[in-house]
């Protein structure tokens, strides 16, 4: 085959990877976000911590983060692809790809770690609801200026551009190889963290089960990395944040 077909090849299994699992993600919350209990009748009862509902917990922030994060992250990872495959790094394009993948997602996976952490905190403290949203307008209204704050922040603005610029990242970041590979993966993935944590803090405040709140946060990620004037977008969301934060604490 040649070096034009093998790419081809290569970007299809990529992209059809990819959509899989954006799919099967989506899937997941579907089937078991969004629920509100309360209009079906169910009682409103706080759950008990045991290891096992840690763990639930702990596997719905991994799927939560997949699906709402790869889809930002598909320019990036297409394009190593083709980088991988045009020069013919040890291993292979399409493994060497699955690490740098591998790599991305275990950064998130260990976010998902604290976050779920945070959630028993939080619910511990009787601050989250059944529904795990903010009971208290003093932690909502906290964590959405400190979402806004964190918008105008330098370290946001220089993540981003990162997120946003996938060429001059494997141009400056590129490493060989399948641990090259891996490397590359925890790097960016610690890029889009930096880019992104904040506002993943705020499905503590639309609720964790909140499907159309998810979605809404998905869809401002995207806007930010991928959108023409994403960055100017990031501001105005950290503006929008810090009037939608204080409007709380000083209603409440």
């Amino acid at each position: 085959m040649s070096a034009a077909g093998l790419l081809l090849r290569d970007r299809v299994l990529a992209s059809a990877a990819l959509a899989a699992l954006g799919v099967l993600s989506w899937a997941y919350l579907l089937t078991g976000a969004g629920m509100d209990m309360r209009g079906m009748g169910m009682p409103m009862v706080r759950p008990e911590w045991t290891p096992g509902y840690f763990a639930v917990m702990f596997a719905m922030w991994v799927v939560m983060m997949a699906a709402m994060m790869l889809p930002s992250a598909a320019p990036m990872i297409l394009l190593h692809v083709r980088m991988s495959r045009e020069r013919r790094t040890r291993g292979g394009a399409p493994l060497s790809s699955g690490l740098f993948v591998l790599g991305y997602v275990a950064v998130w996976t260990a976010f998902s770690a604290l976050a779920t952490a945070a959630q028993w905190a939080l619910e511990q403290a009787a601050l989250l609801s059944p529904m795990m949203d903010a009971e208290s307008r003093g932690l909502a209204g906290a964590l959405l200026i400190a979402a806004g704050l964190y918008q105008l922040t330098p370290l946001k603005r220089a993540c981003l551009r990162h997120c946003r610029s996938p060429l001059d990242f494997v141009m400056t970041h590129w490493r060989e190889g399948r641990a090259g590979a891996l490397a590359m993966g925890c790097r960016h993935g610690a890029y889009c963290l930096g880019c992104c944590w904040m506002l993943m803090l705020l499905l503590f405040v639309g609720g964790v089960m909140n499907l159309a709140w998810i979605a809404g946060l998905a869809a401002l990620v995207l806007v930010e990395k991928l959108f023409p004037g994403g960055q100017w977008v990031a501001r105005l969301t950290g503006l929008v944040l810090l009037v939608g934060g204080s409007a709380v604490l000083v209603g409440g």
